[in-house]
Parts: structure tokens; sequence; C-alpha cells
């Protein structure tokens, strides 16, 4: 029964309610142990009008990987069959249902729980009860955050109960603080369980703070004369903190047959009856010979609940103060009984490893082989964070040093991928400590500099690579190739051009290792060091090779070439494909880096709603994989795109977010991004002066602030932004600097870029015609954003020079792509042009394609691509009815009805 709550109640019906209606909702219950969490949950249970599915954390399953999640969703598997066959596959691995699939299926889980929880909600709504969340496994732990983050409108009302000071991981989601009950409701809970003086009623619920737990306990434990006022309560009263101290002096006064049988049932912690009398009676757990019988004081007491083949501890604590009131030696003999039980019975072998470690003094080389094998398992199914709990205590156990520093090094691994870089550095220290093997020596170092790259220092990444592959140049020349194309990546991301030049050279002299990456190094260094001649062809040799290639890694080297060659739209054509190939091979871990290059070159393109839904799925995959480094990057993206937009509140406040971890990291090319993008805002907003200045910085600045990259990229702005203050000379030295850069390139794209430079910099106004005329040819098909903005200059020149007429086409052009694509003031800059050219003329009404929002968009363009719902789902990590649920918001937006219309309208639309 509940007493009081009404506020409680309240949101928790708000929230069910909106589930009901096919809004999805989530509620974070916060409180202290015997608050009164689980009872809500109860009342939610009881009166939702929906189907119900609900998971209780174990403390002795919070390093099996999916235990919870296999609790959650084992009432709803029959509807697997309904997701996109990728994310249907890794669940059913996850669960033990199928063999896992054989990519790194981390989002994929997690999406498929998203795509089974909105199947499940189908009929009238679900409520997905979660009690005890700070003690599901990690793995589980992920996959329902990440389902919880991004239900919207499937009908799906959440209610997750987390004790306090544990719920660091669902600090972003709703929350409701869960405290002691009101006076009136403690008043009649102590009321029910016994006759309570006023007074002594008063003086209790102070003491307790009216913790419902609290106060039924203390209510069992007193006298009626001290209940009743007549004698004097206890100093100090057992309650708050020391309600575990009352909970162990009631195990206390248990018979010692039955205290033992609670030992073994505290040690299972999942309350399988059965299990635990098997266990009991087995002569390492003291042999108790009528194991049920034993159990019926405890039940008399009200501390456990037998209900058919279950045992329930009434509470957490008292299972807890059952566990702390044993010496260590009678629980490893219970660890011990359970695991042999668990042998006899074919039981769940990874239990059974956890079992036995627990009852593990010292070494044991076969213990620490099974952990490893329960390790594989998990990593198998995704779960890479309880992997590395079961691998460094695999380690822990194994005698032989070698391949203890083995296990300590999977284990830094399976931890990075977990999210847990913390640990996975720890790890990374200790195997080093334990192995002089040359080749483990070189993997430890490739690891450490990862670590770096992703979430540390790009210069302590490049560091530590470059120091890896010298030393393995003898003993692993293959990893040492590879370590340095990491060095030249971390070194690319600082801005350190010289320093990859010289790491080229070395590449160049090793023998063996993959001749592709040796030849984009190569290239690389030829093209940084000057040596155009030698570089060109090498890099074209490596565009030939990765044209038709589906390795993601190929076409990010692929486009990182075409850069150096000054073909922006081939490097950006690359790197899309990058991400497609990422997305359809299964290499979902490493999706929030693929997915920042993939957001930045979209905004290049000039498709500013694509990049933007991109990003905004690459900076929440970051977030909740760890990738720190990547956040800067999707955050600098971000503001360069708000940045063109003309939204200086939110431009400013991704840039400064991003340069927050940029600049400490020395991540010089996300912190170049973020200060482009403030320069760009200038740009856009018509403040040259401050432009040109902020480009001028970009320019000069040095490794891990400015980046050679983002300066040549930048520099059409910055001639741009210079002419329009009238500082001519700089612009002309920028455009000497340009034409040498873009002199061998052959994509059209950049030869527009570089006519339309000349052409704003020429005091010949026939010739910068005939410039920005060339510019506009090149730029057919190429980004639509630039094709504008010189649109827009070739305009602004024939009004200056009183071709007034002849200058509506191309500002009318300008005016049109800047309407459809969202850049709102360079829109209307071109309206004043096109108005001060003798058009009256009114903005133009918004292509359709830009009614819609980011989401809706990507959507919208793969059914153009011909996919299905569920291959629409599989690609972007939804559930096939949220799909469903955008693309009925996107017809009636569209004014289409079938599929068909929308595909021909998404080809059609420039």
């Amino acid at each position: 029964m509940l007493y009081g709550r009404g506020a409680e109640r309240s949101a928790i019906d708000e929230v069910v309610d909106a589930a009901r209606k096919g809004t999805s909702r989530v509620l974070v219950l916060r409180g202290e142990p015997g608050a009164g969490k689980s009872a809500l949950l109860d009342h939610a249970a009881a009166t939702a009008p929906m189907r119900v599915l609900r998971a209780t954390g174990a403390e002795p399953e919070a390093d099996l990987a999916f235990a919870a999640l296999h609790q959650l969703l084992l009432p709803v598997t029959d509807l697997l069959d309904a997701l996109p066959a990728p994310q249907r596959d890794a669940v059913r691995g996850a669960l033990g249902l199928a063999a896992p699939p054989t990519e790194d299926g981390r989002f994929l889980v997690s999406a498929g729980v998203l795509s089974l929880l909105a199947e499940a909600a189908a009929d009238g709504g679900l409520l997905c009860l979660i009690d005890d969340f700070q003690w599901f496994d990690r793995a589980s732990a992920d996959a329902v955050l990440f389902a919880a983050r991004r239900l919207r409108n499937e009908g799906v009302a959440a209610l997750i109960a987390v004790r306090d000071g544990a719920g660091a991981a669902v600090r972003d989601l709703p929350h409701m603080r869960v405290a002691g009950l009101d006076d009136q409701s403690a008043s009649e809970l102590l009321a029910e369980r016994a006759a309570t003086a006023p007074s002594v009623s008063a003086r209790l619920i102070a003491l307790t703070g009216g913790n419902p737990l609290a106060l039924s306990e203390v209510a069992q434990i007193l006298t009626a004369d001290q209940l009743a006022g007549r004698a004097q309560l206890p100093e100090p009263l057992p309650v708050g903190a020391r309600i575990g101290d009352l909970f162990g002096r009631q195990v206390a006064e248990l018979p010692d047959p039955t205290r033992q049988v609670l030992l073994v049932a505290a040690a299972e912690g999942l309350g399988a009856l059965g299990l635990v009398l098997d266990a009991a009676q087995r002569p390492g757990a003291a042999a108790v010979a009528d194991a049920a019988g034993a159990l019926e004081p405890a039940e008399a007491a009200g501390l456990i609940a037998v209900d058919g083949p279950s045992l329930r501890f009434r509470h957490p604590l008292i299972r807890s103060a059952v566990y702390a009131a044993a010496g260590s030696a009678r629980r490893r003999a219970a660890h011990t009984a359970l695991a042999a039980a668990l042998e006899d019975t074919a039981g769940d072998p990874d239990r059974r490893a956890w079992h036995l470690a627990a009852a593990s003094v010292g070494r044991d080389a076969d213990v620490a082989d099974q952990l490893a094998a329960s390790a594989e398992r998990a990593r198998a199914r995704g779960g890479y964070a309880d992997a590395a709990a079961a691998l460094a205590r695999s380690a822990e156990l194994t005698p032989e040093k070698s391949l203890q520093a083995r296990r300590f090094t999977d284990a830094a691994t399976a931890a990075w991928l977990g999210g847990l870089p913390g640990r996975a550095k720890t790890c990374l220290a200790t195997a080093r400590e334990l192995t002089d093997d040359p080749r483990l020596l070189a993997e430890l170092a490739q690891l450490h500099g990862r670590f770096e790259l992703n979430s540390g220092d790009a210069a302590e990444a490049q560091r530590v690579f470059l120091e890896g592959a010298t030393r393995a140049m003898d003993a692993a020349p293959g990893r040492a190739l590879e370590m340095l194309g990491d060095a030249v990546e971390a070194a690319s991301n600082v801005g350190d051009d010289a320093a990859i030049v010289a790491m080229a050279r070395q590449a160049e002299t090793l023998v063996g290792g993959d001749p592709f990456l040796r030849a984009v190094l190569s290239g690389m260094g030829a093209m940084l060091a000057g040596d155009v001649e030698r570089g060109t062809p090498i890099l074209r040799g490596v565009l030939s090779r990765a044209d038709g290639s589906e390795q993601a890694n190929e076409l990010w080297w692929a486009s990182a070439a075409a850069g150096l060659l000054g073909e922006m739209d081939t490097s950006t054509d690359a790197i899309i494909r990058a991400g497609r190939v990422a997305r359809g091979s299964g290499m979902t871990g490493r999706l929030p880096g693929v997915l920042e290059f993939v957001a930045r070159a979209e905004r290049i393109k000039g498709r500013l709603a694509l990049s933007t839904a991109i990003t905004e799925e690459g900076l929440a995959l970051a977030r909740e994989a760890g990738y720190t480094n990547s956040v800067a990057a999707h955050l600098a993206n971000l503001a360069a795109i708000t940045a063109v937009q003309g939204r200086e509140d939110d431009c400013e406040r991704y840039a400064r977010d991003a340069l927050a971890i940029a600049i400490p990291h020395r991540l010089g090319l996300r912190a170049s991004i973020a200060s482009y993008a403030l320069a760009l805002l200038d740009l856009t907003l018509g403040r040259f002066t401050a432009a040109h200045a902020r480009f001028e910085s970009l320019a000069t600045a040095g490794p891990g602030i400015g980046h050679p990259i983002t300066a040549r990229r930048s520099t059409p702005d910055r001639i741009e932004a210079a002419v329009a203050c009238g500082e001519l000379y700089t612009a002309r030295s920028a455009l000497e600097s340009y034409e040498r850069w873009a002199a061998h390139a052959r994509a059209p794209q950049s030869q527009a870029l570089l006519a339309r430079s000349r052409a704003l910099v020429s005091a010949d106004d026939a010739e910068a015609v005939a410039l920005y005329e060339k510019a506009l040819r090149l730029h057919d098909g190429g980004s639509p954003f630039d094709e504008a903005r010189t649109s827009l200059l070739y305009g602004e020149r024939l009004r200056r020079i009183h071709r007034g007429g002849d200058a509506r086409l191309p500002l009318r052009s300008a005016l049109e792509t800047f309407q459809r694509i969202g850049a709102g003031p360079w829109a209307q800059r071109a309206l004043g042009e096109l108005r001060a050219a003798g058009e009256s003329v009114t903005r133009p009404e918004s292509d359709a394609l830009s009614t819609l929002t980011p989401q809706e968009l990507r959507i919208a363009r793969l059914v153009a691509e011909g996919m299905s719902n569920k291959e629409i789902a599989g690609r972007l990590f939804l559930s096939p009815r949220t799909v469903e649920y955008h693309l009925y918001k996107v017809y009636p937006k569209l004014s289409v009805s079938s599929r068909t219309e929308l595909s021909r309208l998404v080809n059609t639309s420039p």
C-alpha cells in the first residue's frame, strides 16, 4: 500500500498517460535506499493500462553482459522478426538466442532495443520499469539509455529507479527525487504497523526523515511500551544510514542453518530457489541437510519471501547484511558450492565462472581460462565493458606472466570500446609492467596512442605512435607502418605538417605492411615537402586504387589524398562514401569519428540540413562512446553550419564548447574549424573587418590551434573578406598562395573557387566578369552554397558596373539557393542586391524540402534511394516505427501521398 506520494503518483501518471496517447516519456526516480522507489514502480505496474516490461538490477549480475536486458526483453522476443535484420541479429546475439554477428554490434544492439520497444508499444503503449539501475550490467545499461534518449513518439513510458549517488549515467534524463514521506503519511504508515503515541511518532519521523523502510523496520524492532511512549527509545536509533545494522541484528538472531542458506542465497543473488537449495546442501557450503526447512525462520521474520521457484530478499540491504556478516571463508565456500551446482546442472557458464573467481584465493589458471572464455562471449555480443571486467579479473588470476599481460591488454581494448577510458588506461599500464615482448609492447603503444587520439591530447598521441613505431620496426614492421599511419593521423589533427613529412620518410624505409598505406604516406610526405612532381602521381594512384574500394579506412585516406591535391569535391565524395561503407559493413563502433568527416563533407557541399542531422547523430554517439575529441569535431561543425545560417548565439556557443575541448587537447583541426566558424559568422553578417582579422589569424595560427588544411580551404573566404574591407594587398597575397595549392587540382569545384577568387581581386571589370562566368560553369553540380555565393558576387559586380539588367538573373539564382538551403543572411543580402538592381521582388517561397527537419530530410533522401522503412531504420539506428512516424509527417509537408512521389520530388530537387 502506498501512503501519500501524491506528487510522485501524479508525475508517474503523466508519463504513463502520455505514452498511452503515443508520446514516449522517460522519468528517473532517484532516492536513498528504502525511500519507496520500488513501491512507486509497483503502483505504476498495477495501474498502467498497457503492457508492462520490468527488470531489476542484481549486484551479482553487474558484470554479466546483457543479463538485465535479457530480463527486460524476454517477454517480447517474439517481436524480433519485425526489426531490421542487422538490429534483429544483434539483439538475438546479445540475448543469447542466436550466435552473435561478427561485426561490432554496440550501437546495433542499442538501436535494436529501441526498435523492439517500439514494436512492443504498438498495441496500446508500453511501460518499462527499471529498478536498481545502479546494478545493471554496463552493456544493458548502455542499451537502455541509448533507447531512452531517442524515444519520441513510440508510445513508450520508462521509469528508471536508481539510488542516490549512483545516477551519473542518467543525469541528462528527466528525474524526480523520491524523498521521505510527509508527516501525515508517515504517521499513517506507523499507525498501520503498530499503536504509536503521537510524540513517539513525531520523533521517529524526524529521526528517519520519513523513510518508509526505516519507519517500518523500527516499528517492528521497538517494544509496545517504547512505541506507546511508556519506555525510553534506544540510543542510537538504528535508522537512516544504520538501517543495514538493524538488518544485521535481525539476521544474527536467526539459527545458524538459516543464516547459512541465506548466505548461499545472497551469494547467488538472483533468487533461483532450486539452485540455492542444491548448493546449500553441498559439503562446501556446510551441508544444510534440510535447506528448505531452514528458510522458514527467515520467512517468519519477514526477511525473505519464497514464491514458487523464486526466493526474494525483502530489501537489497538485507542481502547485503547477510553477505557482510559472513566471514570471507564462508563466502568463498558458498560461491564454490554455487559453481559446483551450476556445473552439475549445465547451468550458465558465465555465472559459474564468476562464482569460481569469487571463491578463488591466489592465482588459478583454470578459473582464469573460464573467465576469459566468458569475456569472449560477452565481447562477441557487444558487451565490451563487461568483457573488460571479466578479462581484468581473469588476468589477476592468471599464473603465467606473458598470458597475464595479454589478458590485461585485451581488457584495456574492451574497456575502451565499452566507454570506460579510465579502466582502459589502468589495464594498459598494468600490461606494460608485465611484458618485455616487443610485439606486445608495440600493440600496447598503438592502443595507448589511439586512446589519446580519441579522447586525449593529439600531440601526445603523435608522440606515442611515433615512439612505438620506432621500437617495432624490427620486430613487427607491419604494425610499425600502421603506427606511422596513426601518427600521421594524429599529426594531421594537430596540424604538424613537418612531422608528417618526417614520418612519411620513415614509412618509406619499412619492408612489409600494407602497400596502400605506404603509398598514401609517401605521397602525403612528398606533397607537404613541396615535391609536387613526385607526390602528385603517387596520390593519384591512391585515388585510383580507392575508386572502387569498399573499405572505409581506404576511403578515408583517399579523402586526405584528394585534399592535398586541392580537389575538395573529390575529397568530400570519398568521405561520404566512407560513411556509407562504415554503416553497411558493421563498423558501428567507429561511426562517431567517421560521421564527423561525413558531416563536414556534407556541409562543404552546401547540404546544411543533412550535415546538421549527421552531426547531431554523430555528437550523440560520440558522447555515449566517450570519444571526447569527436565531440569537439561535431560541435565545431555545428558552429560552422549555424554561422552560414546567421544564428549568432548558437554559433558562438558551439564554437566556444568545441574550443574548450580542442585547444587543451591540441586538436588543431577541430580548433581551426571552430575558429573558422566564427570568422564565417562575421562574413555572413557583413562584419567584413572583423571577418578579415579572424581569417588572418586563422592563416597564421600554429599547430594545435590552427591547421593548414582549414587555412587553405578557407582562403576563398579570406580573400572575399579582405576585398570587402579594402585590404587588396592581403587579398592578392592570399590568392597567390591559393593558386600554388590548387595548381594540380583537376576537380572542377577547386578550379571554380580559384576563378571566383581571381575575379574578386581583379581590377579589370571585363576580366572579372569572364572569371565569374567561368566559375559558374565549373560549379555546375557542385556545392549549391558555393555556386550561390559566386552568383551573388557576380551579380554585385555587374550591378556596380551599371549592368543591372544582367545582374538580376545571377542574383535571383543566388537568392533562391540561399533561401532553399536555409542561409538566411545570405538570402537577405541577395534580396537587397536584386532590389538595388531594379527588380521589385519579395523573398521567394521556400523550397518544399526546406520545410523538413534534418532527420526528416535524411529519411526522405533514403526513401528516394529506394530503401524500405526497415532498411532506413537499420541505417540510422532508429526503429521502423520511428521512420514510419517521420514519413507520416513528411508526406503532408511536401504534399505527396506515396513513396514514388516523394522519391520523384527529392531526386528532382536542386
